[in-house]
């Protein structure tokens, strides 16, 4: 009899069933993030912690227990050289499952799997985002539009002062270069008229 034996068979022979939750967890482990079905996902799950929890002690022993599931070198050094020390002080739930919907095809229930310590996408949007609130919160930015306004407003004026006075000085410029002029006219007509005077004087 099955008693206690229960359990997603995912519609595969065992030893079907056991060469794809080992690629599947090598997969995991060598990209740290994989695509598949919920119900893939949660078998997969229970496949690979065992794995990841025994990574934490890096012994010839437990290299031999992880390949005998794995089956892949590559896989079995990049857990126990990357994965288990990132995950040392955790105790359990090494990984996250995030449904992301049905699938076309035949609206099978889509999900990504994860390692949680290798997140680069949840955290730090949080972390961005809350650092931006804090800058926007502060007064340095009032400040900051002030001081930056008030130089604008200073120095306008003095490029108008600067154009009034060249302004002035290119008017008294040209006065000063008229009046000469203007007087040497002036002093040509009256030394004119003294002469046409003495010359009818003396005529």
């Amino acid at each position: 009899m099955r008693h206690s034996k229960k359990f997603n068979h995912l519609g595969r022979k065992t030893a079907h069933r056991h060469s794809m939750l080992s690629n599947m967890a090598c997969s995991l482990i060598e990209h740290k993030r994989i695509t598949t079905t919920v119900a893939k996902a949660k078998e997969l799950r229970k496949f690979v912690e065992p794995l990841v929890t025994r990574s934490k002690e890096d012994t010839t022993h437990s290299r031999r227990m992880a390949f005998s599931h794995l089956g892949n070198k590559v896989a079995v050094t990049e857990l126990f050289r990357e994965v288990g020390p990132k995950v040392g002080t955790r105790n359990g739930g090494y990984t996250r499952i995030i449904r992301t919907g049905a699938r076309l095809g035949d609206n099978a229930e889509m999900c990504l799997i994860e390692l949680v310590d290798f997140n680069e996408i949840y955290g730090n949007e949080v972390k961005k985002k809350r650092s931006r609130r804090s800058r926007r919160g502060g007064a340095t930015t009032p400040v900051d539009a002030a001081q930056v306004a008030a130089p604008a407003a200073v120095v306008a004026p003095k490029s108008e002062e600067v154009e009034e006075e060249a302004g002035a000085a290119e008017s008294d410029s040209p006065a000063e270069e008229t009046s000469p002029s203007s007087e040497t006219p002036a002093s040509e007509g009256a030394d004119s008229p003294v002469d046409e005077g003495s010359e009818e004087q003396g005529a």
